[in-house]
């Protein structure tokens, strides 16, 4: 896939959220580009500061974290999606998640600092990217609520209602931590199913 094509693919998918000027996409792609990373790097350490937002084009990202010596998969971030460590973004402090490829992955980036001053000028693109946050907002009480009121066997089944094709691509390590149980409940989870 060329740099341009896979721009016009993130601003197309952009799009979706909501539907901005001519004008205000035009100035939006200055701001895009292209990159790629290879399976297992990070794309975002944890404890760096982010200023950039990645549509995810081709491949598999991760939001992971640290605790007690464990590494906590988040979320998984599949092609077109949003991802950003957005608690960092706002707040201008470092991020106690990373953000790492579970597979080589390309991605149009977009610098934050120019992005927010261009809201000014264009309120439609502010529009475009709160509805983008609303909608990554959605997602993580959902998540939260998930992780507090169903059952090891309730996740693992939406899952794979809403990401069936994370049991192929990512390792079942990543995926048990996400779901929150060891990988041998995992294994016997599966194994009923």
């Amino acid at each position: 896939m060329t740099n341009e094509a896979a721009i016009q693919k993130a601003l197309q998918y952009l799009s979706s959220f909501h539907r901005p000027s001519q004008e205000a996409m035009e100035r939006l792609q200055e701001y895009c580009t292209t990159g790629f990373i290879t399976k297992n790097k990070n794309l975002q350490p944890v404890g760096h500061t982010c200023r950039t937002l990645y549509v995810n084009i081709e491949g598999l990202l991760r939001i992971y974290y640290l605790k007690d010596g464990k590494d906590i998969t988040e979320s998984f971030e599949p092609a077109l999606s949003v991802v950003a460590r957005v608690e960092s973004l706002f707040s201008g402090r470092a991020s106690r998640k990373g953000i790492q490829a579970l597979e080589d992955t390309v991605y149009v980036a977009i610098s934050t600092p120019p992005l927010f001053k261009l809201f000014d000028k264009h309120p439609s693109l502010e529009r475009l990217f709160r509805k983008v946050f609303e909608a990554g907002y959605v997602r993580t009480v959902n998540r939260l609520e998930s992780l507090q009121f169903h059952s090891a066997e309730e996740k693992y089944r939406q899952l794979l209602e809403e990401q069936p094709d994370i049991l192929q691509r990512a390792p079942l390590k990543h995926v048990a931590s996400y779901l929150g149980i060891t990988q041998v409940s995992l294994s016997r989870i599966r194994a009923l199913r």
